[in-house]
């Protein structure tokens, strides 16, 4: 296969696909999304069986424990997919939605329209649920999309392309508008990123080797997504049995994703009371807790904590500590050491929790609340492409209208300018 030429095939038709999408109507675009929903859950035992495929050979290649994690396909993950994907179907369409409709002195009437920014490149690894996610919203926003998944999941990813390509057949719209592609060979990325000519915008989805590949090589636009740093911090005047559960579900109920708490920050008044049965828990979960000099007095089974953990983003059952002074500590420390992800305050201060929201840096930042959270399925966006760690364009979990634009429209009835 000349990897050059092939990529251009796929750039090429997906620009073609592109248009025919951006005047698709709302019902012909639901009705592909049902269609795959439908599709999804019929051939549920083929597309296990191609995750197994998959699992085999990752484990056989020796794939770290939260990559296997994340590629692991359930009955329950294939149903959420699914539901994800008539979630999608269910909401408004936001193509050619017309806002800020003003009056001019000169008579005319100016405002914006809701666009598809054309064709998207989402590169991912590991997780194939992310085939069906980027692909429902891609086609209900009107774009067209080419989908490079990781080799690691690469029989199940073609399993899910071929129903969505089923799905968009069905629907009367061209089977090109979703495209994964079929090769393994890394050039293939090294292509997709530089074809500016049929590439609008990336989406990376993937650890820190990638994004720095792609920051440093890529010369179509990013919406970039960097590692999940997140933290939760419990104020004062926390509640004990809300921190327990919060910091629980926080780290402990997924280790692989990247919404999960990889540092805890306690305010040093409440730090006796609120750590040891934190710490026990944490423990008795087998999660090794690696804290500052306070949290080694309060924690003896605790290990020093190097500046660099406070950097970390563990993917595994390893979580930092610091004992902080009060909120100001505490914002200026997850402003420095955070990916800007998602960070949490436990706190019945209201006040105290209203200047967190305003003054941490991060995508998403939440009251009282685990930062597991941080979802476009929970967030009410049917699924997401990715969770944005940047600030232009699209900033925390991208669903449809961060795979828009907005264009500027001009009513008028003969106007002329004067």
């Amino acid at each position: 296969m000349d990897i050059k030429d092939y990529m251009q095939t796929l750039g090429r038709q997906a620009r073609a696909a592109s248009r025919r999408l951006a005047s698709a109507t709302t019902a012909e675009k639901n009705a592909a999304l049902l269609h795959l929903a439908a599709a999804l859950r019929r051939d549920k035992a083929a597309l296990l069986a191609a995750n197994a495929e998959d699992l085999a050979a990752a484990r056989a290649n020796g794939l770290e424990t939260a990559l296997v994690d994340r590629l692991t396909l359930t009955d329950k993950g294939v149903d959420n997919m699914a539901e994800g994907v008539e979630q999608v179907a269910k909401l408004p369409d936001p193509i050619g939605e017309m806002t800020d409709i003003k009056y001019r002195p000169t008579g005319i009437q100016v405002g914006r329209m809701r666009v598809p920014l054309g064709v998207i490149g989402i590169i991912y690894e590991a997780r194939p649920n992310v085939t069906a996610d980027a692909a429902a919203l891609c086609l209900k926003s009107g774009n067209a999309a080419i989908l490079r998944g990781g080799s690691e999941a690469i029989h199940c990813n073609r399993a899910i392309a071929a129903l969505v390509q089923e799905a968009l057949q069905a629907a009367g719209l061209p089977a090109e508008a979703v495209q994964v592609v079929a090769t393994t060979d890394r050039a293939a990325v090294g292509e997709l990123i530089t074809m500016r000519e049929f590439v609008d915008v990336i989406v990376p989805r993937g650890g820190k080797g990638l994004i720095a590949r792609l920051l440093a090589e890529s010369r179509v636009p990013m919406i970039q997504h960097l590692d999940g740093n997140c933290h939760v911090y419990l104020e004062t005047q926390a509640d004990p049995a809300k921190a327990l559960k919060i910091v629980e579900n926080a780290k402990t109920q997924r280790y692989g994703t990247c919404n999960t708490a990889e540092s805890l920050l306690v305010d040093r008044a409440a730090a006796t009371t609120l750590l040891p049965p934190i710490a026990r828990m944490l423990s008795e979960k087998g999660v090794e807790i690696r804290g500052c000099t306070e949290t080694c007095a309060i924690v003896p089974n605790a290990m020093a904590a190097t500046e660099e953990d406070y950097y970390t983003e563990y993917l595994a059952p390893i979580i930092s500590v610091k004992v902080v002074a009060g909120v100001d500590e505490a914002i200026a420390h997850i402003n420095q050491y955070s990916s800007h992800h998602t960070e949490a305050i436990v706190t019945d201060n209201h006040p105290l929790a209203m200047r967190f929201l305003r003054e941490v840096d991060s995508a998403s930042v939440m009251i009282n609340a685990s930062t597991r959270f941080a979802d476009g399925f929970e967030y009410g966006l049917g699924a997401e492409i990715g969770i944005s760690t940047d600030k232009i364009h699209a900033r925390g979990p991208v669903g449809l209208d961060g795979l828009t634009c907005q264009k500027w429209v001009v009513l008028g009835d003969g106007h002329v300018r004067s």
